[in-house]
């Protein structure tokens, strides 16, 4: 009679086990077959027709932002580009306008780490206004100059850090949102890091991490308040892309296949839009994101702070 009860006992302990086990790799199995939908067959979206003919992108005149920039031309959009650097937004202006002939191109010169935002957003302002900006591509962002410890990091370098990442996101995405409310539609990008979402922690580069988070904190919550209104906000999570800041900060000199181009980049970025709100867009990130899951948050942390200390140590 024991024996019968402690038998029953088991198989119920191992039809639940066997249960579980059976949720978690249908839960797998239907993620995977979803990516290889969204990589392979799924139709982009028409952002012309569904947003508006006109797209802003910041940080525009290198890396991702240059990239996205292109892609957006080559897709049928008109661009205002904005960055602190007037001479580099005209050269990225003429070179789109001579890959692109029909693409209208606007510059804004705007220096998002000053103290004082204002004279920058009023010619911004002055940019968009009767334009139907259905896109804006939040790509600006800084980082350390090189691995630090917090209490390395000078009061000028995080706060400016905070200004470009925060202040710039949020104030540059508050002055476009008006227009998307009044037209009831509208695509909003925010270029977040997988600093801050794929792995647990990024140390020695602590704010850049924590104003990242922000982003896609940021990202998902006017996702959801806006998303009754036809306007769709995203926060795309890239991991490292072959841009002059990843070459600074990670020494990566050169694409690879898990560090793809900006251009790579920005394909599968633009293909995206107006989907989830919160994605990784290139396969190759997709596929590292999903095996960091799979290692345990503690092993993530000790892994990515002897880099970081590894780094440290050559740049000094």
């Amino acid at each position: 009679m024991v024996m019968a009860a402690a038998c029953n006992i088991v198989h119920e302990y191992v039809l639940i086990i066997s249960c579980l086990g059976f949720i978690v790799t249908l839960h797998h199995l239907l993620s995977l077959f979803a990516w290889i939908f969204r990589t392979c067959f799924r139709s982009e979206k028409n952002l012309v027709r569904t947003y508006g003919s006109w797209a802003l992108v910041t940080g525009a005149t290198d890396g991702i932002g240059k990239a996205f920039a292109c892609e957006l031309a080559q897709r049928g959009l008109n661009l205002i580009l904005v960055s602190r650097t007037f001479q580099k937004l005209e050269a990225v202006a003429r070179e789109i306008k001579a890959k692109h002939p029909n693409a209208r191109v606007k510059v804004v010169e705007m220096d998002f780490a000053c103290g004082d935002l204002s004279e920058g957003l009023r010619r911004l302002e002055e940019a968009i206004e009767g334009l139907d900006v259905g896109v804006l591509v939040n790509n600006v962002g800084i980082t350390y100059p090189s691995a630090m410890f917090f209490d390395e990091v000078e009061e000028s370098v995080w706060r400016k850090i905070v200004r470009v990442n925060v202040e710039g996101t949020t104030r540059v995405t508050k002055c476009v949102l008006r227009g998307m409310l009044e037209r009831r539609k509208g695509a909003i990008v925010n270029i977040g890091s997988g600093a801050s979402v794929v792995v647990p922690s990024h140390p020695l580069y602590t704010v850049y991490a924590a104003t990242k988070a922000y982003v896609d904190q940021f990202s998902r919550s006017l996702y959801v308040e806006y998303g009754q209104y036809g306007i769709h906000v995203q926060c795309q999570v890239p991991l490292y892309v072959a841009t002059n800041m990843v070459s600074r900060v990670a020494c990566i000199e050169r694409d690879s296949l898990f560090v793809p181009t900006p251009e790579a980049y920005a394909r599968a970025g633009v293909e995206e839009i107006g989907y989830k709100p919160k994605c990784t867009p290139h396969w190759a990130h997709s596929l590292q994101w999903f095996f960091a899951h799979l290692i345990p948050d503690p092993l993530l942390d000790a892994w990515r702070f002897s880099i970081a200390v590894r780094r440290r140590n050559q740049n000094q």
